[in-house]
């Protein structure tokens, strides 16, 4: 709150902040090291305030039909509090982070903001925003399943795989919805984050693990903080994928094909579509703002 009441008439809090503000769960205000805090970005048109401690004051061509009002705060829509955020991500691959943990929160889709980078294809940024359109991903449900994406399709070279996608056996039952997939080669990954401390997890991921390969699936778990290691795991990937079977479809004991009483939800607008009930009983996993 201290930062609109320096906000100049016609400036707005944007990027991380303001997407919190919308409920943006995963922007906490922290970079990804998990320790460094991040300051505020105050967005204006023109430079009548200073930078101070605590939040960053930032000139662009800025709108009125660019600002709203959430909770008393001016703040950026959420467009365009994402593709600023994007813009001055530390890397193009963060960048990719910061989308996905928006369309986590189905602040955002894809075409969204694709089409305001090809809109503003000048600004600062923007080459950044437009290489880190490559890799828009709406159904990553952490920025580490995100990260580790990045490092299959750009470090190893791989297809881009399936974020968050159920696997059936042919008899229609649920086997897993594992954090990536190569539907092709037949690989699921996993990343093991710190969800899976929680007692009794070990069991559950393993058993997991095991009805996915006991239709033929390879599998492979990432551990945390091995996606700073791009090189080591890029191999790992590499080596997991030519063990994979490559089994035609017709001949896999396993499925992508959703069973009719299936809802899908693996993008932005079919998660707005949701009735209020459908989003509580479907979503209810999500996390939330505390």
């Amino acid at each position: 709150m201290e930062a609109s009441v320096v906000m100049p008439l016609g400036a707005g809090i944007t990027g991380w902040a303001s997407l919190r503000w919308y409920g943006a769960v995963w922007f906490d205000g922290y970079a990804p090291d998990g320790a460094t805090q991040l300051p505020i970005r105050i967005l204006t048109g023109d430079r009548n305030i200073r930078s101070q401690p605590g939040f960053v004051v930032v000139e662009e061509r800025l709108l009125p039909t660019d600002l709203t009002v959430v909770d008393g705060v001016v703040t950026t829509d959420p467009v365009r509090s994402l593709t600023h955020e994007m813009r001055y991500a530390t890397s193009m691959r963060e960048a990719s982070v910061a989308f996905s943990m928006a369309a986590y929160s189905d602040l955002v889709t894809a075409h969204e903001i694709c089409a305001h980078g090809l809109e503003h294809p000048g600004w600062t940024g923007a080459p950044q925003l437009r290489e880190a359109s490559a890799f828009l991903e709406e159904n990553s449900w952490s920025p580490w399943e995100q990260r580790t994406s990045l490092v299959w399709q750009i470090d190893a070279e791989l297809p881009k795989p399936m974020a968050n996608r159920p696997i059936f056996d042919r008899y229609g039952n649920h086997l897993g919805t594992p954090d990536l997939l190569d539907e092709v080669a037949g690989v699921v990954m996993e990343y093991d984050g710190g969800v899976h401390l929680a007692p009794g997890r070990e069991v559950i991921d393993a058993t997991r693990l095991e009805r996915f390969r006991n239709v033929g699936l390879e599998c492979l778990t990432v551990r945390r903080g091995e996606t700073t290691f791009r090189e080591s795991l890029a191999g790992r990937m590499r080596a997991t994928r030519e063990r994979a079977q490559f089994a035609a479809p017709s001949r896999r004991h396993w499925t992508t094909e959703l069973p009719r009483w299936w809802i899908p939800t693996f993008t932005v607008e079919e998660r707005r579509n949701l009735g209020e009930s459908e989003r509580v009983a479907l979503l209810r996993l999500r996390r939330k703002i505390s």
